[in-house]
């Protein structure tokens, strides 16, 4: 998978990007809105860190991989509080009943 990815570089920056924006924007963002200049700058920034990764990636670290480790852990949070709001509504459900 390595050797693919340093051999299709534009598709590299490309995965980084989302998975970087992708945790961005479910793991700092905050609950109100930016300025539009503000955000533009912040995704600026963010293409160019992913710039910087690509270099590295290209240099044989698993970054891409890295990352979707990231995401996968931050999936599996999310499949948690899921299952545990479920759980608190069948047994509030099940406290009404009684």
């Amino acid at each position: 998978m390595q050797a693919w990815l340093a051999a299709h570089p534009i598709i590299s920056y490309i995965i980084i990007f989302v998975l970087i924006t992708y945790v961005y924007n479910k793991v700092f963002r905050v609950k109100q809105k930016l300025p539009l200049l503000k955000e533009i700058l912040l995704y600026i920034l963010m293409a160019i860190g992913s710039g910087m990764l690509l270099i590295f990636q290209h240099d044989k670290l698993p970054i891409i991989q890295c990352l979707l480790v990231a995401v996968a852990l931050m999936f599996t949070v999310r499949i948690r509080y899921f299952v545990e709001a479920r759980q608190k509504k069948k047994a509030e459900a099940a406290a009404k009943r009684v």
